[in-house]
């Protein structure tokens, strides 16, 4: 009886050995890492890593063989670098509206005394092309003029809704503001946000644009900019470099090449939006959108009646990605990627992000390395099938209980 134990308490073992081995073995790439002297390090993701792993990051692993060939894993928490943009709206109320052969007037009022960096308008006029100042004071006595002859723009039809009414400035703080624009019809202000903008800067690489082509095509009136990457990474924003000076308002998207497939037509591709909005001669032409992993984009201009635009360059920017991580065990440490069905890993390090040290030493990475997949001999293995695992795993278990309840009541 004893000795029949013994055998199912080993086959036991040696399942879960194969198990553990089978968790590194189902990654397909590493990287070996660079020894630290410390717990906590950074390791700053290379842009070749993006085209192997999951969409989401989710198989990211590191893994480590100890001096006994045991196999560890270290906890890692994913950063993101993105530029981080919090808008604080302050309350107002418009008193005062004036005019003269100049323009209009109008007083806004701040009930508490707050540093703040841009106003936006909203007018009942649906059409117009206006400019404005803004002056400010803190009793209504005298005034300090900080914004001239800053253009606004709204242009509604049935081809296009474009609007540009957010007057941004360096932060001041006045309890009163006096805006003024040079119309000689009432503009009809229907209401002002007082706000103060507060932007945490990003970490960004930049990606650049390879076999740029701008076609023109005139039938549909659309310019199409196709461009690609020396590799898939991961963009957040895309700024398009327009050569002409004279106004321009154009409805644009950007997309990425989502698939492509063969078919006996030829290739057929699939796009899949990631910004839209207008390409205008007022704003700097960045778009911006959630981080996607991506190699070839297409932006479409619709020019409608108007001669198309003369395209000179896009600048690609991605955020750049790092895992912190906490190494506790001696051990040859390797970040291991490439496996489509992990799942995300859960690690008790999220909840307490406060322990990470601020300063943090950056580990390097070794070359990539294929990990070598078993070609089963007949047919695909049966460890390779978690239903196959849990039902082994459930048999050994049952043996197990039903030779302790034998013993006992041998015993």
């Amino acid at each position: 009886m004893k000795r029949t134990t013994r055998f199912c308490t080993l086959l036991l073992l040696l399942w879960m050995s194969t198990l553990a081995s089978a968790q590194v073995g189902s990654y397909r790439y590493q990287q070996e890492l660079a020894s630290g002297s410390h717990p906590w390090h950074r390791i700053v993701l290379p842009d070749a890593i993006f085209g192997k792993v999951a969409a989401d990051l989710s198989d990211l692993r590191i893994f480590g063989i100890t001096a006994n060939r045991d196999t560890v894993e270290a906890p890692y928490l994913l950063r993101v670098a993105a530029e981080k943009v919090t808008t604080h709206d302050v309350g107002c109320r418009v008193l005062n509206p004036a005019h003269d052969e100049k323009g209009f007037y109008y007083t806004l009022e701040i009930p508490t005394l707050e540093a703040v960096n841009e106003i936006n308008l909203t007018f009942a006029r649906a059409n117009f092309d206006w400019q404005v100042s803004l002056a400010g004071s803190q009793d209504q006595q005298d005034w300090f003029t900080f914004v001239e002859g800053y253009r606004i723009v709204s242009i509604q039809n049935e081809r296009t809704n474009f609007r540009f009414t957010t007057v941004t400035f360096p932060v001041v703080k006045y309890r009163y503001f006096r805006l003024f624009v040079n119309s000689k019809q009432s503009p009809e202000l229907t209401a002002a946000r007082v706000a103060r903008q507060e932007v945490e800067a990003g970490v960004y690489k930049t990606f650049a644009a390879k076999d740029l082509q701008v076609v023109t095509d005139k039938p549909t009136q659309q310019t199409e900019v196709t461009f690609t990457l020396a590799l898939p990474v991961p963009v957040s924003q895309i700024k398009v470099a327009v050569q002409n000076t004279f106004d321009y308002y154009r409805p644009v998207t950007v997309d990425y090449l989502a698939d492509s497939f063969k078919t006996e037509q030829g290739w057929r591709y699939t796009y899949r939006t990631l910004a839209s909005g207008t390409l205008n001669s007022l704003a700097d032409n960045t778009f911006k959108f959630p981080s996607t992993t991506a190699q070839q984009f297409k932006v479409t201009i619709r020019n409608q009646d108007n001669q198309p635009l003369t395209i000179s360059n896009v600048e690609v920017k991605g955020c750049v990605y790092e895992l912190v991580a906490r190494f506790t065990t001696p051990a040859t440490y390797f970040l291991a990627y490439g496996n489509l069905a992990a799942a995300q890993p859960q690690y008790d390090l999220a909840q307490f992000t406060d322990r990470i040290p601020d300063t943090l030493t950056t580990l390097a990475l070794g070359a990539v390395q294929t990990i070598a997949q078993a070609e089963p001999a007949v047919g695909p293995s049966l460890f390779k099938n978690r239903l196959w695992l849990w039902l082994t795993m459930a048999v050994l278990i049952g043996l197990l209980g039903w030779f302790t309840v034998k013993m006992i009541r041998v015993g």
